[in-house]
């Protein structure tokens, strides 16, 4: 049984790791701090007419922007990381409210893809991811407690090096370079070209790099997986990690054939749009995706509580 208590759970017990580790929502919160701070700076350098739908320039254009990045995907990975460490800190409370502002995103109006300014609604999420964070410090304050398991990470790291060379454009992109400014890459990639009086990539974030920020996310956290006691919870953050994967991967496939072969004149055939939840066949497979991930890969096993100390001893 779980004893009564209000603070953070020890890392360690007699019997092994009381909880998740925090080493990987340490890691997810520095790429999140490293790739917000890259979208201040190229907002605030680069002119608004180079960037996507944004109409403000300067420090305020990019603060503007970093609070959107804040809302999306900031709050979906807020809600993975949220899962984990409820499991080493007794704040359900907190952990709800923090739950519902963030969850705030899926409404409409929140973020919209057409215009990408900030708006004061946007401080609700941002406020949920705050929440998120506090939460995060107060389940450190017994110690970080290592790493997940490493099993599949030769399938983690296969998948994030094919998807990051898809990405290449939209890395320099975000910190206000042309790929084909660089030798080597213009042959390969599409970006300066102009296809209906616009570049082909735009300047700044792109959706397909969110796809790629969800992905690796998701498949950092899923290593604190079989690390946490069985729970409803635990097979929720599954789910939810199966579906931050499946959803990122068909934003990728989305911006990369739109941007790559689209564009090229290759063929006038489109995928359609997953950024938001729609009546498509490309959500159809993003869904389809998520369940094989989730009853293949992340579900919780029945016998790993016979076999996890950690989960044997709830």
């Amino acid at each position: 049984m779980e004893n009564a208590g209000d603070g953070p759970r020890s890392g360690k017990s007699s019997q092994g790791p009381a909880g998740p580790g925090l080493a990987e929502v340490l890691v997810v919160w520095a790429l999140c701090g490293l790739i917000g701070l890259s979208i201040l700076l190229t907002y605030s350098r680069e002119p608004h007419e180079t960037l996507y739908h944004v109409s403000g320039g300067g420090l305020s254009g990019g603060l503007s922007r970093l609070l959107v990045f804040v809302n999306w995907p900031g709050a979906l990975i807020a809600i993975a990381v949220l899962g984990v460490v409820l499991d080493r800190v007794r704040k359900p409370l907190l952990g709800l409210i923090a739950l519902l502002l963030c969850a705030a995103i899926v409404i409409p109006g929140v973020v919209e893809q057409s215009d990408l300014d900030a708006k004061w609604i946007n401080i609700v999420p941002a406020i949920g991811v705050g929440l998120v964070l506090v939460l995060t410090a107060l389940a450190a304050r017994d110690g970080i407690g290592g790493w997940g398991d490493s099993r599949g990470d030769w399938l983690r790291v296969a998948v994030f090096v094919v998807l990051a060379l898809v990405s290449v454009p939209w890395f320099l992109a975000e910190q206000g370079v042309y790929a084909g400014d660089i030798p080597g890459l213009r042959s390969i990639f599409y970006s300066k070209q102009v296809y209906h009086g616009e570049v082909a990539v735009h300047l700044g974030e792109h959706h397909g790099l969110v796809g790629l920020q969800l992905m690796t996310i998701a498949l950092l956290l899923s290593r604190e997986l079989p690390r946490m006691r069985e729970s409803i919870r635990r097979t929720a953050l599954a789910v939810w990690l199966s579906g931050l994967i499946a959803y990122g991967a068909g934003n990728i496939a989305n911006d990369a054939w739109g941007e790559q072969v689209v564009k090229r004149g290759w063929t006038t055939w489109t995928l359609p749009s997953v950024v938001r939840p729609d009546l498509n066949w490309l959500w159809l497979v993003v869904l389809a995706v998520t369940a094989v991930i989730f009853f293949t890969a992340l579900k919780p096993r029945r016998d790993q509580a016979a076999t996890d100390p950690v989960s044997s001893s709830t």
